[in-house]
């Protein structure tokens, strides 16, 4: 650095050599500033604002949405065995189905009902036969439902509101979540409720 000072005021006057200097140091210190100041990425969506995006998704694709209420919601199962479920498919389905009611859908909450059956560990499981059924007993007039999968590095999830009379798709949406370890938790967690 004193080799560099020392030849700037061989080469420039005094005061140029002094300009120059402070030039060199406001120019160094703004790119110090600049490599602090770099805007951080933000961290990836989580569960719940991918949930909330998707019901967002939903009501925009079919306005009339809400035309199907009350609806009940069932426990997301894995798209590899539709009879098991996971703490992930259980806050999952919960998450959405508290989205949908902030976008103006009924949700009916049928842990409170003896009627419907929930399975021990599971959950509210819904398969097509059973939707005609679970939906007559809750006077519900669409259920929401989802599967998930798991990948090496997300979670896929795809969720839908179908017409229970007929299990008529009303409205989908799909998202993917980054596995992190809150996820594998998630993921991992059979137990009941």
């Amino acid at each position: 650095m004193h080799a560099i000072v020392s030849g700037l005021f061989a080469l420039f006057p005094r005061r140029r050599a002094l300009l120059v200097l402070s030039l060199l140091g406001a120019l160094m210190l703004s790119g110090c500033a600049n490599n602090q100041s770099r805007p951080q990425e933000p961290p990836p969506p989580d569960l719940s604002q991918l949930a909330h995006e998707a019901a967002a998704q939903m009501m925009a694709g079919n306005p009339a949405l809400t035309r199907y209420s009350p609806m009940i919601a069932a426990t997301f199962v894995s798209i590899d065995n539709l009879t098991t479920s996971s703490t992930f498919g259980r806050i999952s389905s919960e998450i959405m189905a508290s989205a949908l009611a902030q976008q103006g859908m009924q949700v009916r909450e049928v842990k409170m009902r003896d009627s419907m059956f929930i399975e021990e560990n599971v959950g509210e499981l819904i398969l097509s036969r059973q939707v005609q059924r679970l939906s007559s007993q809750s006077n519900a007039r669409s259920i929401l439902m989802g599967t998930y999968a798991q990948g090496q590095d997300y979670i896929y999830v795809s969720t839908r509101v179908v017409r229970a009379g007929d299990a008529m798709v009303l409205a989908t949406a799909d998202f993917k979540l980054a596995i992190d370890n809150n996820v594998l938790s998630l993921l991992e967690g059979q137990g009941g409720w």
